[in-house]
């Protein structure tokens, strides 16, 4: 027969167990994130994944302080240094994703707006210009 002390450890088990399941989900969660924000940066993610630093309390965006599970991993932009990055999670959603200062390369952007001054003056000559090739 169960007695209550029994009962209590067997239900304090149990609740530590679903935290970690819950934990492991959060934390796959954030390598997704972590994965998505670098390739979006055009930077590599290293060893592919994230390792849990601790639990604080942190300001969320609109400036109540709650309880977050903060990450860490590893990223390079050459290839040739390891640099560093972190992630807040609160729950399942994406607090702040942090990255150590790192060069990178500003590519060029080719929009349709921009226009060639040039090229537009050759196509649309000033006004006294037209009548003097009438």
């Amino acid at each position: 027969m169960l007695s209550l002390a029994d009962l209590f450890l067997f239900m304090l088990f149990a609740a530590g167990a679903a935290w970690l399941w819950r934990s492991h989900g959060v934390r796959e969660r954030a390598l997704q994130l972590a994965k998505q924000h670098c390739a979006r940066l055009d930077v590599e993610l290293l060893d592919g994944n994230v390792a849990f630093r601790r639990l604080a309390m942190v300001r969320d965006a609109k400036g109540n302080r709650r309880l977050a599970r903060l990450y860490d991993f590893e990223f390079t932009v050459t290839g040739e240094q390891r640099l560093t990055g972190s992630i807040q999670m609160f729950g399942q959603r994406l607090g702040r994703i942090e990255l150590q200062a790192h060069p990178f390369q500003a590519q060029a952007q080719h929009d349709s707006k921009v226009i060639q001054m040039t090229e537009w003056r050759r196509t649309h000559p000033k006004a006294d210009e037209q009548r003097r090739v009438d």
